[in-house]
Protein backbone atom coordinates (compact mmCIF):
# COMPACT_ATOMS: atom_id res chain seq x y z
CA UNK A 1 0.00 0.00 0.00
CA UNK A 2 0.93 3.10 -0.58
CA UNK A 3 0.49 6.44 1.73
CA UNK A 4 1.07 10.57 1.73
CA UNK A 5 2.08 12.03 5.02
CA UNK A 6 0.97 15.81 5.37
CA UNK A 7 3.48 17.84 7.86
CA UNK A 8 3.57 21.42 8.86
CA UNK A 9 6.67 23.94 8.34
CA UNK A 10 8.29 22.78 11.51
CA UNK A 11 8.91 18.99 10.66
CA UNK A 12 9.35 19.67 7.28
CA UNK A 13 12.44 21.85 8.11
CA UNK A 14 10.82 24.81 5.95
CA UNK A 15 11.23 27.06 9.26
CA UNK A 16 10.04 28.04 12.71
CA UNK A 17 7.27 30.63 12.98
CA UNK A 18 8.73 32.98 10.23
CA UNK A 19 7.53 30.04 7.56
CA UNK A 20 4.02 29.10 9.52
CA UNK A 21 2.74 31.42 6.32
CA UNK A 22 4.95 28.99 3.59
CA UNK A 23 2.35 27.99 0.73
CA UNK A 24 1.97 23.87 0.66
CA UNK A 25 5.28 22.21 -0.86
CA UNK A 26 5.36 18.73 -2.43
CA UNK A 27 8.24 16.21 -1.90
CA UNK A 28 8.76 13.15 -4.34
CA UNK A 29 9.87 11.06 -1.49
CA UNK A 30 9.46 11.21 2.47
CA UNK A 31 11.38 13.92 4.60
CA UNK A 32 11.55 14.61 7.87
CA UNK A 33 9.88 12.79 10.40
CA UNK A 34 7.83 11.00 7.17
CA UNK A 35 11.09 9.16 7.15
CA UNK A 36 11.10 7.85 10.34
CA UNK A 37 7.08 7.00 9.85
CA UNK A 38 8.15 5.06 6.75
CA UNK A 39 10.73 2.75 8.51
CA UNK A 40 8.19 1.66 11.04
CA UNK A 41 6.03 -0.27 7.92
CA UNK A 42 6.78 -3.59 6.18
CA UNK A 43 3.66 -2.77 3.84
CA UNK A 44 2.69 0.66 3.74
CA UNK A 45 5.68 2.74 1.74
CA UNK A 46 5.15 6.31 2.23
CA UNK A 47 5.59 7.97 -1.02
CA UNK A 48 5.34 11.75 -0.82
CA UNK A 49 5.33 14.46 1.86
CA UNK A 50 3.19 17.47 1.82
CA UNK A 51 4.62 20.40 3.98
CA UNK A 52 2.43 23.17 4.59
CA UNK A 53 2.93 26.47 7.05
CA UNK A 54 0.62 26.29 9.86
CA UNK A 55 -0.98 29.80 9.17
CA UNK A 56 -1.57 29.42 5.72
CA UNK A 57 -3.48 26.09 5.58
CA UNK A 58 -5.70 27.91 8.64
CA UNK A 59 -6.37 31.34 7.24
CA UNK A 60 -6.07 30.56 3.71
CA UNK A 61 -8.36 26.66 3.72
CA UNK A 62 -9.58 27.13 0.07
CA UNK A 63 -6.65 28.09 -1.39
CA UNK A 64 -4.39 25.55 0.53
CA UNK A 65 -6.93 22.79 -0.09
CA UNK A 66 -6.90 23.76 -3.95
CA UNK A 67 -3.18 23.95 -4.20
CA UNK A 68 -3.16 20.16 -2.30
CA UNK A 69 -5.66 18.27 -4.38
CA UNK A 70 -4.27 19.68 -7.69
CA UNK A 71 -1.74 18.15 -6.57
CA UNK A 72 -3.02 14.88 -5.26
CA UNK A 73 -5.34 14.12 -7.86
CA UNK A 74 -2.71 12.64 -10.04
CA UNK A 75 -1.19 10.78 -7.18
CA UNK A 76 -1.97 7.08 -6.45
CA UNK A 77 -2.43 6.13 -2.69
CA UNK A 78 -3.87 4.23 -0.31
CA UNK A 79 -3.64 6.02 2.83
CA UNK A 80 -3.23 9.19 4.20
CA UNK A 81 -0.91 10.32 7.45
CA UNK A 82 -1.15 14.16 8.69
CA UNK A 83 1.31 14.81 12.06
CA UNK A 84 1.77 13.64 14.81
CA UNK A 85 0.43 17.39 16.21
CA UNK A 86 1.24 16.79 20.16
CA UNK A 87 -0.43 19.83 21.66
CA UNK A 88 0.14 22.31 18.71
CA UNK A 89 -3.29 24.16 18.31
CA UNK A 90 -2.80 25.27 14.68
CA UNK A 91 -0.89 22.28 13.88
CA UNK A 92 -3.90 20.25 14.73
CA UNK A 93 -6.39 21.89 13.40
CA UNK A 94 -4.31 21.89 10.02
CA UNK A 95 -3.84 18.30 10.40
CA UNK A 96 -7.54 17.93 11.03
CA UNK A 97 -9.06 20.03 8.14
CA UNK A 98 -6.80 18.32 5.23
CA UNK A 99 -7.72 14.96 6.62
CA UNK A 100 -10.97 15.51 6.68
CA UNK A 101 -11.14 16.92 3.38
CA UNK A 102 -8.88 14.22 2.04
CA UNK A 103 -11.31 12.01 3.35
CA UNK A 104 -14.00 13.37 2.15
CA UNK A 105 -12.67 13.90 -1.80
CA UNK A 106 -10.36 10.64 -2.19
CA UNK A 107 -12.28 7.96 0.29
CA UNK A 108 -9.18 6.79 2.08
CA UNK A 109 -8.80 6.30 5.68
CA UNK A 110 -7.09 9.23 6.89
CA UNK A 111 -4.93 9.03 10.61
CA UNK A 112 -3.21 11.99 12.42
CA UNK A 113 -1.95 11.80 16.14
CA UNK A 114 -2.43 14.95 18.84
CA UNK A 115 -2.40 15.47 22.61
CA UNK A 116 -5.91 15.35 24.17
CA UNK A 117 -6.14 18.94 24.63
CA UNK A 118 -5.09 19.78 21.32
CA UNK A 119 -7.95 21.94 19.55
CA UNK A 120 -8.08 19.70 16.84
CA UNK A 121 -9.23 16.77 18.99
CA UNK A 122 -12.48 18.21 19.78
CA UNK A 123 -12.82 19.85 16.26
CA UNK A 124 -12.34 16.90 13.58
CA UNK A 125 -12.18 13.55 16.16
CA UNK A 126 -15.37 12.74 14.35
CA UNK A 127 -14.24 13.18 10.70
CA UNK A 128 -10.50 11.34 11.22
CA UNK A 129 -8.37 8.67 13.28
CA UNK A 130 -7.04 10.74 15.84
CA UNK A 131 -4.72 8.68 17.97
CA UNK A 132 -4.29 9.80 21.67
CA UNK A 133 -0.43 11.41 21.78
CA UNK A 134 2.22 13.19 23.83
CA UNK A 135 2.17 16.72 24.99
CA UNK A 136 5.48 17.53 22.33
CA UNK A 137 7.78 16.17 20.15
CA UNK A 138 9.73 14.19 22.03
CA UNK A 139 6.78 12.07 21.69
CA UNK A 140 7.51 11.68 18.11
CA UNK A 141 8.26 7.51 17.88
CA UNK A 142 5.87 6.70 20.46
CA UNK A 143 2.74 8.55 18.19
CA UNK A 144 4.07 7.41 14.45
CA UNK A 145 4.14 4.35 16.18
CA UNK A 146 0.46 3.99 17.24
CA UNK A 147 0.02 5.75 13.71
CA UNK A 148 2.26 3.04 11.57
CA UNK A 149 0.33 -0.28 13.70
CA UNK A 150 -2.69 0.61 12.63
CA UNK A 151 -1.80 1.60 8.79
CA UNK A 152 -0.49 -2.10 9.10
CA UNK A 153 -3.30 -3.50 10.45
CA UNK A 154 -4.97 -2.31 7.26
CA UNK A 155 -2.58 -3.23 5.11
CA UNK A 156 -3.17 -6.27 6.16
CA UNK A 157 -6.52 -6.81 6.64
CA UNK A 158 -6.42 -7.54 10.19
CA UNK A 159 -9.53 -7.38 12.13
CA UNK A 160 -9.71 -3.58 13.95
CA UNK A 161 -10.34 -3.13 17.52
CA UNK A 162 -12.45 -0.52 19.31
CA UNK A 163 -11.53 3.18 19.83
CA UNK A 164 -10.32 2.28 23.34
CA UNK A 165 -8.20 -0.95 22.42
CA UNK A 166 -6.75 1.02 18.95
CA UNK A 167 -5.43 4.18 20.94
CA UNK A 168 -7.30 6.70 19.30
CA UNK A 169 -10.15 8.93 20.11
CA UNK A 170 -13.98 7.63 19.97
CA UNK A 171 -15.60 8.99 16.86
CA UNK A 172 -18.93 8.60 18.05
CA UNK A 173 -19.73 5.55 16.08
CA UNK A 174 -21.31 2.73 17.96
CA UNK A 175 -21.36 -1.02 16.41
CA UNK A 176 -23.48 -3.92 18.29
CA UNK A 177 -20.88 -6.87 19.02
CA UNK A 178 -21.55 -9.88 20.97
CA UNK A 179 -20.81 -9.30 24.41
CA UNK A 180 -18.25 -11.68 25.57
CA UNK A 181 -19.09 -15.05 26.59
CA UNK A 182 -22.81 -13.85 25.76
CA UNK A 183 -23.18 -12.19 29.06
CA UNK A 184 -26.98 -10.76 28.70
CA UNK A 185 -27.70 -6.93 28.79
CA UNK A 186 -29.09 -7.08 32.22
CA UNK A 187 -26.23 -8.88 33.93
CA UNK A 188 -23.99 -7.23 32.60
CA UNK A 189 -25.58 -3.82 34.27
CA UNK A 190 -26.03 -5.40 37.59
CA UNK A 191 -22.34 -6.34 37.68
CA UNK A 192 -21.34 -2.76 36.78
CA UNK A 193 -24.04 -1.97 39.87
CA UNK A 194 -22.54 -3.56 42.21
CA UNK A 195 -18.76 -2.80 41.43
CA UNK A 196 -19.61 0.72 41.53
CA UNK A 197 -21.49 0.52 45.11
CA UNK A 198 -18.31 -1.31 46.37
CA UNK A 199 -16.09 1.37 44.98
CA UNK A 200 -14.58 -1.09 41.90
CA UNK A 201 -13.16 -0.21 38.96
CA UNK A 202 -15.85 -0.74 36.02
CA UNK A 203 -16.31 0.42 32.33
CA UNK A 204 -19.49 1.48 31.14
CA UNK A 205 -20.64 0.93 28.01
CA UNK A 206 -22.49 4.13 27.10
CA UNK A 207 -19.86 7.12 28.16
CA UNK A 208 -21.67 10.49 28.28
CA UNK A 209 -19.29 13.38 28.03
CA UNK A 210 -18.49 15.68 31.11
CA UNK A 211 -19.49 19.58 30.74
CA UNK A 212 -18.15 21.61 33.26
CA UNK A 213 -19.89 23.45 35.25
CA UNK A 214 -19.74 27.22 35.82
CA UNK A 215 -21.26 28.98 38.41
CA UNK A 216 -22.53 32.75 37.81
CA UNK A 217 -20.83 35.38 39.17
CA UNK A 218 -22.35 37.50 41.72
CA UNK A 219 -25.19 40.22 40.50
CA UNK A 220 -23.60 43.93 40.30
CA UNK A 221 -24.88 45.80 43.34
CA UNK A 222 -24.06 49.44 41.68
CA UNK A 223 -24.65 49.62 38.13
CA UNK A 224 -24.05 53.33 38.77
CA UNK A 225 -20.53 52.92 39.84
CA UNK A 226 -19.54 50.15 37.22
CA UNK A 227 -17.30 50.10 34.38
CA UNK A 228 -18.21 47.77 31.69
CA UNK A 229 -16.88 46.21 28.44
CA UNK A 230 -18.10 44.70 25.53
CA UNK A 231 -17.25 41.21 24.34
CA UNK A 232 -18.79 39.51 21.35
CA UNK A 233 -18.38 36.13 19.38
CA UNK A 234 -20.09 38.35 16.34
CA UNK A 235 -16.68 38.78 14.54
CA UNK A 236 -16.90 42.37 13.92
CA UNK A 237 -13.68 44.16 13.15
CA UNK A 238 -11.92 46.72 11.71
CA UNK A 239 -12.62 46.24 8.02
CA UNK A 240 -9.03 44.81 7.48
CA UNK A 241 -8.99 42.52 9.97
CA UNK A 242 -5.39 43.46 11.42
CA UNK A 243 -5.41 40.24 13.73
CA UNK A 244 -6.64 38.56 10.65
CA UNK A 245 -9.18 36.87 12.75
CA UNK A 246 -10.59 33.47 10.98
CA UNK A 247 -14.17 33.09 9.82
CA UNK A 248 -14.95 30.13 11.47
CA UNK A 249 -13.06 28.05 14.27
CA UNK A 250 -11.45 30.86 15.45
CA UNK A 251 -8.11 29.94 16.78
CA UNK A 252 -7.57 34.09 18.33
CA UNK A 253 -9.25 37.10 19.46
CA UNK A 254 -9.36 40.47 18.97
CA UNK A 255 -9.45 43.79 21.30
CA UNK A 256 -9.89 47.34 19.60
CA UNK A 257 -9.93 50.50 21.19
CA UNK A 258 -12.89 52.79 21.17
CA UNK A 259 -11.98 55.79 23.22
CA UNK A 260 -14.05 58.77 22.11
CA UNK A 261 -16.39 56.74 19.59
CA UNK A 262 -20.21 56.45 19.67
CA UNK A 263 -20.97 54.03 17.11
CA UNK A 264 -18.78 51.39 14.29
CA UNK A 265 -18.83 53.35 10.99
CA UNK A 266 -20.21 50.76 8.42
CA UNK A 267 -17.09 50.62 5.64
CA UNK A 268 -14.65 51.40 8.61
CA UNK A 269 -15.87 48.32 10.74
CA UNK A 270 -17.34 44.81 9.23
CA UNK A 271 -18.25 41.45 10.53
CA UNK A 272 -16.08 38.53 9.31
CA UNK A 273 -18.33 35.63 10.66
CA UNK A 274 -19.08 32.65 8.31
CA UNK A 275 -21.99 31.64 10.47
CA UNK A 276 -24.46 33.92 9.12
CA UNK A 277 -25.13 36.14 6.37
CA UNK A 278 -23.44 38.87 7.33
CA UNK A 279 -24.66 41.70 4.89
CA UNK A 280 -27.28 43.27 7.73
CA UNK A 281 -24.15 43.44 10.66
CA UNK A 282 -21.70 45.09 7.80
CA UNK A 283 -24.14 47.52 7.32
CA UNK A 284 -24.83 48.32 11.10
CA UNK A 285 -21.64 46.62 13.07
CA UNK A 286 -23.05 48.06 16.17
CA UNK A 287 -25.81 45.30 15.74
CA UNK A 288 -22.82 43.11 16.87
CA UNK A 289 -21.09 45.58 19.41
CA UNK A 290 -23.40 47.82 20.85
CA UNK A 291 -21.40 50.44 21.29
CA UNK A 292 -24.29 52.93 20.12
CA UNK A 293 -26.63 51.43 22.82
CA UNK A 294 -24.00 51.29 25.29
CA UNK A 295 -22.64 55.46 25.05
CA UNK A 296 -26.64 56.71 25.34
CA UNK A 297 -26.87 54.05 28.61
CA UNK A 298 -23.45 56.40 29.56
CA UNK A 299 -24.07 59.59 29.08
CA UNK A 300 -27.45 58.91 31.32
CA UNK A 301 -25.90 57.60 34.00
CA UNK A 302 -26.95 53.94 34.06
CA UNK A 303 -23.04 53.12 34.45
CA UNK A 304 -19.75 54.69 35.23
CA UNK A 305 -17.50 53.66 32.42
CA UNK A 306 -17.50 52.31 28.95
CA UNK A 307 -14.34 50.79 28.92
CA UNK A 308 -11.93 51.71 25.87
CA UNK A 309 -11.39 48.44 24.55
CA UNK A 310 -13.74 45.95 22.70
CA UNK A 311 -12.47 42.36 22.59
CA UNK A 312 -14.43 40.11 19.57
CA UNK A 313 -13.32 36.40 17.79
CA UNK A 314 -15.73 34.26 16.01
CA UNK A 315 -18.14 31.68 17.35
CA UNK A 316 -18.95 29.21 14.60
CA UNK A 317 -16.85 26.29 14.54
CA UNK A 318 -14.80 27.01 17.36
CA UNK A 319 -13.87 24.58 19.64
CA UNK A 320 -14.68 24.25 23.33
CA UNK A 321 -10.60 24.21 24.23
CA UNK A 322 -10.17 27.75 21.86
CA UNK A 323 -13.07 29.03 23.67
CA UNK A 324 -12.18 28.30 27.29
CA UNK A 325 -8.65 29.35 26.02
CA UNK A 326 -9.95 33.24 25.13
CA UNK A 327 -12.26 33.35 28.10
CA UNK A 328 -9.67 33.00 30.51
CA UNK A 329 -6.95 35.12 28.48
CA UNK A 330 -9.97 37.87 27.91
CA UNK A 331 -11.14 37.55 32.08
CA UNK A 332 -7.31 38.15 33.24
CA UNK A 333 -7.29 41.28 31.26
CA UNK A 334 -10.51 42.62 32.21
CA UNK A 335 -9.55 42.02 35.83
CA UNK A 336 -6.37 43.68 35.56
CA UNK A 337 -8.31 46.65 34.43
CA UNK A 338 -10.27 46.65 37.05
CA UNK A 339 -13.65 46.42 34.79
CA UNK A 340 -16.56 45.14 36.75
CA UNK A 341 -18.85 44.03 34.67
CA UNK A 342 -19.06 42.54 30.65
CA UNK A 343 -22.26 42.61 28.32
CA UNK A 344 -21.40 39.42 25.87
CA UNK A 345 -23.12 39.90 22.63
CA UNK A 346 -23.43 36.77 20.54
CA UNK A 347 -25.04 35.74 17.56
Amino acid sequence: MKAIHYINQFFGQVGGEDAADSRPIFHDAPIGCSMMLNGMMPDVEVTNTIVCGDNYITNHTEEALAEIFAWLDGRDFDIFFAGPAFMAGRYGVGCGLVCKAVAARYNVPVISSMNEENPGVEEYKADCLIFRGGRKATFMKADLTLMAKYAEKLAKGEKLLSAAEEGYFPRGIRSEIPAPGGVMAADRVIDMLLKKLNGEPFQTELVIPKTDRIPPAEAVKDLSKCTIALVSTSGVVPSDNPDRIQSASAQKWGKYNISGMDSLPAGEYKTIHAGFDPEAMCAVPDRGIPLDAMRVYEKEGKFAKLYDYYYVTVGTGTTQNYAAKFGKEIAAELKQAKVDAVVLTAT
